[in-house]
């Protein structure tokens, strides 16, 4: 069976969509079998997925559905039969569709920027984790090239002895770039610093492979 990765998180504008995209077509680099599903209403992967179509030789195969309420658990079962791995993205408030989400999972990545706000919410993702008895990661996301506000708020992870993947993505241009091609970093631009970074997280990600 397929490992199924949910990249959850309720705080909207975290970056679940572009992460999600990301993992999948990096890992689809490496040539894992992937598919990757679509939970969230703003479809934001729906509208990539769309893009995807138009990027030619460079957008690697990967299988994309986007289900809702009572159909997304027979999704993720049907996909985890054909494919290595799985990754949802998921909706940005602890409604139903993320519940069955996370359930489904067996690996919650929950993005945060290194901000206040987003170490706030992640403390609901984590309860909804908690309470459906699933293993979760936290992974810091469009950290800034400079300042302390990542060490601070990587401190207060560790304090608390929370899970953090070690490498995390930077504030770069280049995931906004791919994301509006329909494409991951790893296609786009795949000798990039952004490039180097995702394949650092989706390596990271597969090692927690249980």
């Amino acid at each position: 069976m397929a490992f199924v990765v949910a990249v959850a998180q309720r705080k909207g504008g975290a970056g679940k969509s572009t992460l999600a995209a990301t993992l999948a077509t990096t890992f689809a680099e490496s040539g894992q079998r992937v598919a990757l599903l679509d939970t969230d209403p703003q479809k934001s992967l729906a509208r990539w997925w769309q893009e995807r179509a138009a990027a030619g030789a460079r957008a690697r195969p990967i299988t994309f559905e986007d289900p809702s309420g009572w159909r997304l658990t027979g999704a993720v079962d049907r996909m985890a039969r054909s494919h290595d791995i799985v990754v949802l993205d998921t909706p940005p408030h602890a409604e139903t569709d993320a519940r069955v989400a996370i359930r489904a999972a067996g690996l919650v990545v929950v993005p945060l920027q290194p901000s206040p706000a987003d170490l706030w919410a992640m403390e609901g993702t984590l309860a909804l984790v908690a309470e459906e008895r699933r293993r979760a990661v936290l992974m810091l996301n469009r950290v800034p090239g400079s300042g302390k506000l990542r060490e601070e708020i990587a401190r207060e992870l560790l304090r608390r002895e929370l899970p953090l993947l070690e490498p995390g993505l930077g504030n770069r241009t280049a995931f906004a770039v791919a994301f509006a091609q329909g494409l991951g970093v790893v296609e786009s631009a795949p000798r990039g610093t952004a490039a180097e970074e995702a394949r650092a997280v989706a390596a990271a990600v597969l090692s927690l492979k249980e």
